[in-house]
């Protein structure tokens, strides 16, 4: 059973929980796999070595420091919603197509890996836009399209890194 607050928070915003949840479903699906990623992020600001060292760990911090900032944006859309974000270690990585990876990797291996994340994440994000532009939610697309206008931008960067 619903109760009084559970019911006005989806009437207030318009609508019904069964969109509500369609929406934080989706949205906790990118928080997990934005979770995981921030992580690896970290893992390679920490581990990077070599010739790329001072360009990409200032690059990795660079976005991880996104990442921390949209991870906060998502959490708190679900909250708007009157539900609970993923918030254990258990939750992210039970949900998430982005999957760890050790701390020996090469720099370009890093790269790699962050590039597979951004598609991932794009796809995902991609993905969430559609439905939630379906329920009419556009507060939350226009936040996803602004996250995905930003990884389109740094996939293209780091590809021509790579190069």
């Amino acid at each position: 059973m619903m109760s009084k607050t559970e019911k006005r928070a989806f009437k207030k915003l318009g609508y019904r929980k069964d969109e509500s949840e369609k929406i934080v479903e989706s949205l906790n699906k990118l928080l997990a796999n934005y979770h995981v990623h921030y992580q690896k992020l970290r893992n390679f600001h920490w581990n990077v070595t070599g010739s790329d060292f001072f360009d990409l760990h200032e690059k990795f911090e660079e976005l991880y420091n996104e990442a921390k900032v949209n991870i906060d944006l998502v959490a708190e859309r679900i909250r708007v919603f009157g539900m609970t974000p993923y918030s254990l270690i258990t939750d992210y990585l039970e949900h998430s197509d982005i999957k760890e990876v050790g701390t020996d990797l090469s720099s370009k291996a890093m790269v790699d890996e962050v590039l597979k994340d951004f598609e991932i994440l794009n796809d995902n994000m991609d993905e969430c836009a559609t439905k939630v532009a379906d329920l009419g939610d556009s507060a939350t697309e226009d936040m996803l399209i602004a996250f995905i206008k930003s990884i389109e931008l740094h996939h293209w960067m780091l590809t021509s890194f790579q190069k």
